[in-house]
């Protein structure tokens, strides 16, 4: 009988995906003292104080149960608040936002919703490494476009228009951006919402980095108005904003 190796026994699918240079060197560092890690996105600050806090009290007071598969209503509610704060966005916290392990999870379970198999979702590269990963693993069909230094990497609506085919299901985009720092213009995004509206596309928004914006207004794409909202899946989490990534709390609003 023939020996059948342990990659054999993987899916194609998983066997398939691209490894993270960014968690190799993640991983090299951590070995070394003395060493400042660019590997991963992360803080270099400490967890508040208020939150550690307010942690210990929770598992002190025994608050380590199953929640709703939404994920507790007291933390959609404070999502749906912030949102509507920052960027007068309103979602419904009993059933437009569902808690999630991190903004990695969240992406997963966005695609999985929304992907049939072979449907195609565009990305503008360079991007964070789990970006087609997780298209992939829905099942889906990730298609790069490359964005561009010149233009500070922010993504031509161009390039995205001509990526577009009868198999695509959605646009992503991801500002502002890991790895490169850019920040898309509200004209930017405007085209896109265009774009979408034209080809009846969603579009899924990873905005984990919105409160670390310094010399450019954040754009929520959601908050560009009610009917982009309604095809939009906006993607957040505590990881970057709270220095909270080893919390692993994020999240999915979306009608």
């Amino acid at each position: 009988m023939q020996e059948v190796t342990d990659v054999q026994r993987l899916s194609k699918r998983v066997a398939g995906l691209k490894p993270s240079g960014i968690r190799k060197f993640f991983d090299i560092a951590a070995t070394m003292k003395d060493v400042i890690s660019l590997g991963i996105g992360e803080p270099d600050f400490t967890t508040p104080k208020p939150i550690l806090e307010a942690g210990i009290r929770s598992l002190q007071h025994g608050e380590t149960h199953y929640t709703s598969n939404w994920g507790k209503l007291e933390l959609r509610e404070a999502i749906a608040a912030n949102l509507k704060r920052l960027y007068n966005v309103t979602y419904d916290p009993t059933n437009e936002i569902i808690a999630t392990v991190g903004g990695s999870e969240a992406l997963y379970l966005t695609f999985t919703a929304i992907l049939d198999p072979g449907e195609e979702v565009i990305i503008p590269t360079p991007c964070f490494v789990s970006y087609q990963a997780e298209v992939i693993m829905a099942g889906g069909v990730a298609v790069e476009i490359p964005s561009r230094m010149e233009n500070e990497f922010m993504v031509d609506p161009d390039d995205i228009r001509r990526a577009i085919t009868p198999r695509t299901k959605a646009i992503f985009i991801g500002y502002p951006s890991n790895p490169t720092g850019a920040v898309a213009t509200r004209e930017v995004m405007l085209e896109i919402a265009k774009i979408a509206d034209q080809h009846d596309l969603l579009v899924v928004t990873d905005e984990l980095y919105d409160r670390l914006v310094y010399d450019f207004e954040h754009v929520c794409f959601p908050a560009l108005d009610e009917a982009v909202k309604r095809r939009t899946i906006l993607i957040g989490g505590f990881s970057k904003d709270y220095a909270m990534t080893g919390w692993r709390i994020g999240y999915a609003c979306g009608p």
